[in-house]
């Protein structure tokens, strides 16, 4: 494992999240948002109502001006978001979870524990200094991130649909020269 659990737990979220932007919308109704909640087994606060899901949308660009920021920059975005939220790091466990870090109420709105969460994992991240963990998926019609979570650092698209395709094109190309 590259990072501690919770910070991999809320990288892939805040991915998830960016790339759910994408066409098509993966995060368009209420349904999607519970389903969106459930799928990164989330715990706390859960409004599930039209304020939240407006709130989570404008989550996304923010989140990936974060994830694809250079390094000094991803560090004042990071600080910007712990300071704009109060952020208060606490270890806590429950859930059957070990300790790890909290860094907002449970209570409050969904969309900020998100921030500050992909915050506090960046914070690993930049620490690290492995930014290239995170980039674009290198699919000419794809603008999705890419988490890399790899040993050998080879992930380079945000899906198989991507991987294949492009494998697919890259066949034909050379069906084509012969």
């Amino acid at each position: 494992m590259l990072f501690v659990n919770d910070t991999e737990l809320s990288l892939r979220a805040a991915v998830a999240l960016v790339n759910s932007a994408e066409p098509p919308d993966t995060l368009t109704d209420l349904a999607q948002l519970d389903a969106f909640y459930k799928r990164h087994e989330f715990t706390g606060r859960h409004d599930g109502d039209a304020a939240e899901l407006a709130a989570m949308r404008a989550l996304r660009p923010v989140l990936r001006e974060l994830l694809t920021a250079e390094r000094d920059d991803a560090a004042e975005l990071v600080n910007t978001l712990l300071a704009d939220a109060q952020a208060v790091p606490q270890l806590r466990r429950h859930d059957g979870l070990d300790w790890h870090i909290h860094a907002i109420s449970s209570d409050a709105p969904l969309d900020r524990r998100i921030a500050v969460e992909a915050a506090m994992a960046m914070i690993d991240v930049i620490r690290a200094d492995e930014l290239s963990r995170l980039s674009v998926c290198i699919d000419g019609e794809c603008e999705c991130l890419v988490l890399d979570l790899s040993r050998n650092r080879s992930r380079r698209y945000c899906s198989t649909i991507c991987a294949n395709r492009n494998a697919v094109a890259a066949y034909r190309a050379r069906r084509a020269q012969h």
